[in-house]
C-alpha cells in the first residue's frame, strides 16, 4: 500500500493536475465556491488516472478500485500540500 502511495506522491502528472486543479477552483472561487469544484475535482482525477494510464499501477493495487482509493489517499495529500503551499504564498504576497 505504500509503495503505491509514494509512487502516486512523486507522479509529476498527478501532482500537476492537483496543482492546476487549485489554480482553477481559485479563479472560480467567487461564482464555484472553492470546497465543490476541489473535492470533486480529486475524486475525478483519482478515478481518470487509473482508468486511463491503467498498466502496472492497477496491477500493483489489484484493480481499478482499490488503485483509485488509493489515488483519494494521495490526492488528498496533495491538494493539503499545494494548499499549504499557495497559502503561504499568499500570506507572504500581502505583506
Amino acid at each position: 500500500m505504500t509503495e503505491i502511495i509514494a509512487q502516486q506522491l512523486l507522479d509529476p502528472f498527478r501532482a500537476g493536475l492537483i496543482f492546476f486543479l487549485v489554480v482553477t477552483a481559485h479563479r472560480t472561487r467567487a461564482t464555484m465556491g472553492l470546497r465543490t469544484p476541489l473535492v470533486l475535482g480529486v475524486i475525478f482525477v483519482a478515478a481518470m488516472l487509473p482508468l486511463t494510464t491503467g498498466g502496472g499501477m492497477v496491477e500493483q493495487a489489484g484493480g481499478v478500485l482499490p488503485a483509485m482509493a488509493y489515488g483519494l489517499v494521495t490526492n488528498t495529500i496533495l491538494l493539503g500540500i499545494v494548499l499549504f503551499g499557495w497559502a503561504i504564498w499568499e500570506r507572504t504576497r500581502r505583506s
